[in-house]
């Protein structure tokens, strides 16, 4: 029989990956210490899980102002680089790959994470969404907007971040440009009425990326950087599709045609939009023409799915979430067409081991 198509490797840039299997970024909320340092525990579980051709992190907040949601282990400390090594030097020893998700949470913060301040966003418009904090789940608040020199510093965290990925031992890094977060904030027009150069046109609302991904090759080259989108988001993290949504990240994607990306992460609508005409519900058959490097896609795919987007040619790679959690062999249960565990979805943003690093392997099972 012949190998699935998930389980073929794949060259990106200099380095191959030894299956299109990709561990999808999740936030999971374990560095619940005061530094918000990954610990022995994050070790652990990404080292369980590097079967994987790549794992990509949790997202990992570039500055204190980027935070906006508890336990996350951010990327601007040194105490915070030190735990990632520990992360990086587990996945190595078993012969995997990581790529860390660098990540600002923008609007979809609370005062409580910045000293009572307001959090930072394009514009002052409320997401109306809401965020964990020490008190639960939370309601957001009115932003106060960046001033431009406060945009060209976030830049600089990002590069500085990207700096720190580099002492960290991280393979690469992905730039976090989606699901509502701070830079999907600068792309759509209901959360970005900015009149700077950062503000109006599609060039302008998507200004920041380019500039970020222009200083952070400083410290990676281009085939050891990702970028992940999310297109047809809307009604979802406090984001508002509209007429230019779509016709945005078509630019976007043809504009990242000028670089040498590791991939291009999309994802597929996260609900249903079909009855929306200017949205797209099949991303990846939708931006594959579009985008000439690697492409991974996720959301919602399973083992016979996520063969047949890479044997349709629509995709080079597939992201698993939830799969990953609960199934940390997950390569070696789809060679062996094993059965996969379900995950406990109360234990997903908990502290702890469990239903983080105790779900078993195949092997451990038998």
């Amino acid at each position: 029989m012949s190998k699935q198509a998930l389980l073929k490797p794949i060259q990106i840039g200099d380095m191959e990956l030894k299956n299109r299997v990709i561990m999808a970024p999740m936030t999971r909320n374990r560095a619940d210490n005061k530094h918000n340092a990954p610990t022995d525990l994050h070790a652990t579980y990404y080292k369980q899980r590097a079967s994987a051709g790549l794992i990509i992190s949790e997202g990992s907040q570039v500055s204190y102002e980027a935070r906006g949601y508890i336990n996350t282990a951010g990327i601007h400390k040194p105490e915070q680089v030190e735990g990632w090594k520990k992360v990086t030097d587990a996945v190595h020893e078993e012969g995997g790959k990581i790529f860390v998700q660098l990540w600002h949470v923008g609007r979809i913060s609370h005062p409580d994470f910045h000293d009572g301040e307001k959090p930072l966003a394009p514009s002052a418009i409320n997401a109306n969404a809401q965020c964990f904090t020490e008190d639960g789940f939370q309601d957001t608040v009115e932003p106060k907007a960046m001033t431009t020199e406060e945009v060209k510093q976030t830049v600089q965290d990002f590069k500085r971040a990207a700096k720190n990925a580099v002492d960290a031992g991280f393979d690469g890094i992905e730039i976090h440009s989606s699901n509502g977060y701070l830079l999907h904030q600068f792309f759509n027009k209901s959360s970005n009425h900015r009149t700077d150069e950062y503000g109006g046109s599609k060039e302008g609302r998507t200004r920041i990326l380019f500039e970020i991904l222009n200083a952070v090759r400083v410290f990676f080259p281009e085939n050891r950087i990702g970028v992940r989108l999310n297109p047809s988001l809307d009604g979802i993290f406090g984001m508002e599709a509209d007429e230019e949504t779509i016709p945005t990240f078509e630019y976007i994607v043809k504009k990242l045609n000028d670089y040498d990306l590791a991939y291009l992460h999309l994802s597929e609508p996260f609900n249903d939009v079909s009855g929306k005409d200017y949205l797209v519900s099949n991303i990846a058959e939708h931006f594959r023409p579009r985008y000439k490097g690697n492409l991974i896609i996720n959301a919602g795919f399973d083992q016979e799915s996520g063969n047949k987007v890479i044997e349709d040619g629509n995709a080079d790679m597939v992201a698993f979430g939830k799969l990953f959690i609960s199934n940390p062999d997950l390569p070696v249960r789809f060679e062996k067409n094993a059965e996969l565990q379900d995950w406990d979805q109360d234990t997903f943003y908990a502290t702890g081991k469990k239903g983080y690093t105790d779900y078993p392997k195949l092997e451990e099972q038998k």
